[in-house]
């Protein structure tokens, strides 16, 4: 991963006399800030080239100046890997981040992994691709505490194109929430509201230790 080196000032102050140049690059640099903000993933310049209708040569105009905006003690930086592109926290500030973040991400993850794992419950035997259209969202994370956990585990793989693996609850989410067998299983709004439940009990628990 590196750091994008940053040319766009001098870029930009070339094409003085060339206004309508340097407002496009502009504002495909704020599109290009949307896009990757929302990410929050690493999106090849292929791909940012071929959705927003630009050259690559646009395209690369418009990052240095995304570079230029969020780096040296900015606290977003612009970071390039594998010919992807990211917003990433400056590293400077990983103590600060990390201070007052951690106990959030504690109860968001908790949050996010008691949603996966009742659609798993409840759809099995599901792919990640499959869990993370239904949330709306990615699982990856959710998906690796909830196996660190034995609460799920690959039971196979699908006949698709890439096999992708499978995923099923174990026997300790049936003893966890005192399920005898998955015909026992409640129907699916039962499942959500009990999960529900469980949710606020995380979130009291949490209050009452702050």
């Amino acid at each position: 991963m590196e750091l994008i080196t940053i040319h766009s000032v001098e870029n930009l102050n070339n094409n003085k006399g060339k206004p309508k140049e340097q407002s496009r690059v502009c504002e495909l640099s704020n599109q290009i800030s949307a896009v990757l903000f929302a990410s929050g993933d690493g999106i090849s310049i292929e791909l940012l080239c071929q959705k927003l209708g630009v050259s690559k040569k646009e395209c690369e105009k418009a990052l240095e100046f995304v570079a230029q905006q969020f780096g040296g003690n900015f606290g977003i930086h612009l970071v390039k890997y594998r010919n992807n592109y990211q917003f990433t926290t400056n590293p400077n500030y990983a103590n600060e981040v990390s201070l007052v973040l951690n106990k959030i991400r504690e109860r968001n993850l908790t949050r996010a992994s008691l949603e996966t794992l009742a659609i798993i419950a409840y759809k099995q035997p599901i792919t990640r691709a499959e869990i993370d259209q239904i949330r709306g969202v990615g699982s990856d994370y959710a998906i690796q505490i909830l196996g660190q956990s034995n609460l799920i585990e690959v039971v196979g793989r699908k006949d698709v194109l890439g096999k992708p693996l499978l995923y099923g609850t174990t026997e300790t989410f049936l003893k966890r929430f005192e399920i005898e067998n998955l015909k026992d299983l409640p129907d699916y709004d039962e499942l959500l509201n009990k999960i529900k439940v469980i949710k606020q009990e995380e979130i009291d628990l949490y209050d009452s230790h702050r």
